[in-house]
């Protein structure tokens, strides 16, 4: 899943330790979720969207596909 995490960090100013703490996760999950080897559990998500004050369809592009019906 793509993500804007990095993006939306780094216009702030933050360090990936510094998101980290402000979001209850550790440095090594923030750069992994960075770096689109982790996808993020949902109350992690929203909790990323709620600190950039920001949808979480802003931060995360989880590139699904309509089913055909």
């Amino acid at each position: 899943m793509e993500n804007n995490i990095g993006m939306y960090r780094e216009r702030t100013g933050l360090s990936q330790g510094e998101l980290a703490t402000a979001v209850g996760v550790s440095r090594q999950t923030i750069n992994a979720v960075e770096r689109d080897r982790y996808d993020p559990s949902l109350e992690l998500a929203l909790k990323l969207a709620v600190y950039f004050d920001c949808q979480v369809e802003e931060l995360f592009d989880p590139d699904i596909k309509p089913v055909e019906g």
